[in-house]
């Protein structure tokens, strides 16, 4: 690199931030985010190009598991640098030819944004330079029913995402707002849940004593939660 030339810097939204305004032309009309989707939980996510085969199976597995986002109050919003009539073009070609595990005739209906200038892209840090300059790696933002960034999981263009893993987040934070606890590692609903650290000696000892709690020291304490109940507040069954 030559000395005079001053290496790009990517801006990322933090956790806790409102989510970024735009608006843009998407193959489902024109949106306006997040406004649009006031109360609602938003995965907002990119891809690198389409009529590409890792792009082609994520879009597949996303529009099969549509309906069970929806069913925890989340829609779906997908963006990459190409065109409208690229998209349209792309999804077509989607529904009409490919079959992937078992997935044929899908069709893809949440909006995929047109996002030529970069101009979204650039907003949500979706373009890495050092991983390319023309393309959006494949970032996945959780944006909360009040606009706020909640959650970030950026993958390299070469690596499909896990999408059980995406769907288990969205669940596990509904679930710690919902119930004012954390999730451990691997938390699914009905496995224990985490109880925040005790504030004082006073609440740590009855903790310690409380049948209800699982406590294996002071500041490791877990309680049960169960499964249909976390069901019935989260997907709202």
């Amino acid at each position: 690199m030559e000395e005079n030339q001053v290496q790009e810097v990517v801006s990322l939204p933090r956790i806790g931030d409102p989510a970024p305004e735009f608006t843009a032309v998407t193959t489902q009309g024109e949106i306006n985010f997040p406004k649009d989707y006031e109360g609602k939980w938003v995965i907002l996510f990119s891809h690198p190009a389409d009529f590409t085969p890792v792009c082609t199976s994520e879009f597949m597995t996303f529009a099969s598991m549509q309906d069970q986002f929806k069913e925890a109050n989340c829609d779906l919003v997908g963006l990459s640098v190409d065109g409208l009539y690229s998209h349209i073009a792309w999804l077509r070609t989607i529904k009409e030819k490919i079959e992937y595990k078992g997935m044929k005739d899908v069709e893809v209906t949440f909006p995929l944004i047109e996002d030529i200038t970069m101009n979204v892209a650039k907003k949500y840090g979706m373009i890495q330079p050092n991983e390319d300059t023309t393309k959006a790696v494949r970032a996945v933002f959780f944006i909360d029913p009040k606009g706020i960034v909640r959650s970030m999981i950026y993958y390299p263009l070469s690596l499909g995402r896990n999408f059980d893993e995406l769907y288990r987040a969205l669940i596990a934070m509904q679930t710690a707002d919902e119930f004012g606890v954390a999730t451990p590692a691997d938390w699914r609903p009905g496995d224990d849940v985490i109880i925040g650290p005790a504030g004082s000696c006073g609440t740590a000892k009855d903790r310690m004593e409380d049948s209800e709690i699982d406590c294996k020291d002071w500041f490791f304490c877990t309680k049960k939660l169960d499964k249909d109940l976390v069901l019935d507040k989260v997907l709202k069954k």
